[in-house]
């Protein structure tokens, strides 16, 4: 199982890209998962369409003030697409047909060697507007596909084009026996300095892989005869002085370096202490189940007494409360304090993120914790667990079989988690479980 591929949407406003999202996501839903410490604007959005499951990205939204303002967004968009994206959607709209500056991007477009699937929205009836979508041959990136997102029209071919061009990679990852590290963080937290420090200390550096992207680079390092890889989602050159728009850049950016990753990093600066910014970044790598590492970097400048680790360590757990299962480090990539023990924690996180556990150990488990924490009921009617099962790995996924998944509430759940974690750790690794109805048997 590869990484899911990423596919980022172009286009000038109102040209109906959150209809798209809508359309895909099956119902009008403005965020993903409701996550805490994920922002409320759509960013981004997992498809899942026949076999395949993609990230869908929006890229910006456009202040339409003038038109020199809509084009230099534009292209602000459109790199981040050829930054980050497997295959660009570039949406026109058949209503106000061609414009300068669409075919302004269209030439930056094509310039990028990136597959870009020209798609022309508002298309409501093909019969009476097809001559209007032919103009958009005119921009040379192919043909055009006609849809009509709010009425879902031609959402299916335009899909069947759009996975034609997924990389091979996606698919079937290469050389998997290296582990993935996707190392995460606000800028300037000192993400690169982490991996220059690791290269430092050890002359064996395989290779420098140019990234799949301009500026993420993937460095592959050998340590004690194991190879990882560690992918930078440095890189914000940009001189943006939109704040949105650098954060926008710096989600996407993160959500493609975690999207390939076993293990995310997330890197907090320790004299900035742990801030709303980190816990958007920490929900990305926690709602797509990676096994994660909080590093909290530049400890040497912190004036410390015997209280500083535990006060930091609660700050990061309050913030960051829907990831109590992180594991935390205190290091500077300045003086190499502790760096070394990270490999070790990569290694057990990683190996936690994919362990399995016997079936009938699971349900000695659960019977024990049965028994001394009675099930929540409801009106006379009390929720029986029937059966425990894990059915897959990375993260660690669960089935409990229930009579009544109404009664399954949520604190029940996440009491049976705890039990789960106190006998096996788990630590690093979310996990992840599903309630399923069997109907009682007499």
């Amino acid at each position: 199982m590869g990484r899911k591929a990423i596919v980022a949407v172009v286009g000038r406003p109102n040209v109906g890209k959150s209809t798209l999202f809508n359309a895909l996501a099956g119902k009008n839903i403005s965020i993903v998962k409701d996550t805490p410490g994920i922002t409320r604007d759509r960013i981004y959005q997992d498809v899942e369409w026949l076999n395949y499951t993609f990230t869908l990205v929006d890229t910006g939204g456009i202040e339409p003030d003038s038109k020199d303002v809509i084009l230099s967004q534009m292209r602000e968009q459109a790199q981040i697409a050829i930054d980050t994206a497997d295959v660009i959607l570039f949406m026109v709209d058949v209503k106000q047909g061609l414009t300068d500056s669409d075919a302004k991007v269209a030439d930056m477009l094509r310039r990028s060697n990136k597959p870009v699937i020209l798609t022309v929205n508002k298309v409501d009836s093909y019969k009476r507007d097809s001559l209007d979508v032919y103009e958009f041959y005119n921009l040379g990136i192919g043909d055009p596909f006609a849809i009509s997102a709010a009425n879902k029209q031609g959402i299916g071919d335009l899909l069947e084009e759009v996975v034609k061009h997924f990389p091979e990679s996606v698919t079937n990852e290469e050389d998997d026996d290296t582990t993935k590290v996707a190392i995460i963080g606000k800028p300037n937290v000192g993400k690169s300095s982490i991996i220059n420090k690791l290269l430092g200390e050890n002359r064996l550096i395989v290779s420098d892989i140019a990234g799949t992207t301009r500026d993420a680079i993937d460095t592959e390092i050998v340590y004690n005869k194991k190879k990882y890889t560690f992918i930078d989602t440095a890189g914000l050159r940009r001189k943006s002085k939109v704040k949105d728009e650098l954060e926008r850049y710096m989600i996407i950016r993160t959500v493609s370096a975690v999207e390939r990753a076993d293990v995310a990093i997330l890197v907090i600066n320790a004299d900035e202490g742990v801030t709303e910014q980190d816990a958007k970044i920490a929900g990305i790598a926690h709602d797509q189940g990676k096994a994660i590492i909080i590093a909290v970097n530049k400890w040497d400048l912190i004036e410390k007494d015997n209280k500083t680790v535990n006060e930091f360590t609660k700050k990061i757990r309050s913030t960051l409360s829907f990831m109590s299962y992180a594991e935390i480090i205190f290091i500077s990539a300045e003086t190499g304090q502790r760096l070394v023990k990270l490999y070790e924690m990569i290694d057990i996180v990683n190996e936690n993120h994919s362990m399995r556990v016997a079936t009938g150990v699971l349900n000695e488990i659960m019977a024990q914790a049965v028994v001394m924490q009675q099930p929540p009921s409801d009106k006379g009617k009390m929720l029986k667990l029937y059966y425990i099962t894990q059915v897959a790995v990375k993260p660690p996924t669960f089935v409990i079989f229930v009579n009544d998944k109404k009664l399954m509430h949520f604190s029940y759940t996440r009491y049976i988690e705890n039990q789960i974690r106190e006998t096996f750790g788990f630590k690093g690794t979310p996990l992840k479980f599903f309630i399923r109805e069997r109907k009682d048997k007499g």
